[in-house]
C-alpha cells in the first residue's frame, strides 16, 4: 500500500519538477533555429491533416446547435455571433489541445522513448550533455508554435463554416451574421484562445517528453508510455481549460448588450 501510495504522488510531483526545469531552460539556453524548425516541420506535418479534417465538421456542429438553440429563443440575429464565440473561446482550443496532444505528445513520446530504450539518452547524460536542453526545449517551442497555428486555422474554419451554416443553409441574415460580431466578440476572445492553445502546447509536449524519457521494457514500454501520455495530456489540458477560462471570465467580463 506504501508503494502505491508513494508511486501515486511520485508521477505527477516528477511530472511538476519536469515543468519548472524545461521552462527555466527555455529562458535560459540558446535557441536550437535548426531542431526547432525541423521539429515544426515535423509536428505540423502529423497534424495539419487531422486539423483540416476536424475543424470543419466541429464549427458546423456548434454552429447548427448554437443556430437552432437562437432560434427558439428569438435571437436569430446573433446566431453568428454566439456561434463564433464557441468556436474561439472553446472549441479551437480544445481542437488544437486534443490534436496537439493525440498526435505530436505521442510522437514526441515515441522518440523519445526509442531514444531512451536505445541508450542515446545516456550516453548524452555521460558526455555532459543535458537531454532537456537539447532534445526537450526545441520540441516544446516548436509544438507551442505549431499549437497557435493550427489553433487559427481551426478558428479560420470554424468561422466559415458558421457562416455556410447559419446563413446558407438556416437561412439566417449574412448582414446580422457580421454586425453582431462587436456585440459580443471581442479581442480578449481570441488573445485567450491563442494563449490557452500555446499553454496547451506547452503541457502536452512535456507530458509527452516525460513519458518518453521515462519508458522502460523495450518497444512494449514506449507503446505504453505514448498510450499514458496521451491520457494523462487530456487530463491535464481539459483541467487546465477550465481553470483559464474560470479566471478570464473573472479579469475579463463579458460584455453587456
Amino acid at each position: 500500500m506504501a508503494f502505491s501510495a508513494v508511486s501515486v504522488i511520485r508521477g505527477p510531483g516528477e511530472i511538476a519538477a519536469m515543468v519548472v526545469d524545461v521552462t527555466k531552460l527555455i529562458f535560459t539556453t540558446r535557441f536550437q533555429a535548426r531542431e526547432f524548425l525541423e521539429q515544426a516541420w515535423f509536428i505540423t506535418s502529423v497534424t495539419l491533416m487531422p486539423t483540416l479534417l476536424v475543424s470543419i465538421p466541429f464549427g458546423a456542429v456548434i454552429s447548427l446547435q448554437v443556430g437552432n438553440l437562437t432560434g427558439q429563443l428569438g435571437a436569430q440575429s446573433f446566431a453568428g455571433a454566439t456561434a463564433v464565440l464557441a468556436v474561439v473561446r472553446e472549441a479551437a482550443p480544445i481542437a488544437a489541445a486534443l490534436l496537439i496532444a493525440g498526435a505530436a505528445g505521442s510522437a514526441i513520446c515515441s522518440d523519445m522513448g526509442a531514444r531512451k530504450i536505445r541508450e542515446e539518452i545516456d550516453a548524452m547524460e555521460v558526455l555532459g550533455v543535458d537531454p532537456l536542453a537539447r532534445l526537450v526545449v526545441p520540441r516544446v517551442l516548436a509544438t507551442m508554435f505549431v499549437s497557435m497555428m493550427i489553433n487559427g486555422l481551426v478558428i479560420g474554419a470554424g468561422i466559415g463554416g458558421s457562416y455556410f451554416f447559419i446563413v446558407i443553409v438556416t437561412g439566417g441574415s449574412a448582414g446580422a451574421f457580421l454586425s453582431s460580431f462587436t456585440a459580443l466578440a471581442t479581442l480578449p476572445d481570441l488573445y485567450i484562445s491563442m494563449v490557452k492553445a500555446i499553454i496547451f502546447g506547452w503541457l502536452a509536449a512535456i507530458v509527452g517528453a516525460y513519458k518518453g524519457l521515462n519508458a522502460g521494457g523495450g518497444p512494449s514500454g514506449v507503446g505504453r508510455a505514448v498510450n499514458e501520455s496521451v491520457i494523462v495530456s487530456f487530463m491535464l489540458l481539459f483541467f487546465m481549460n477550465a481553470v483559464i477560462t474560470a479566471i478570464y471570465f473573472q479579469v475579463v467580463p463579458p460584455p453587456g448588450l
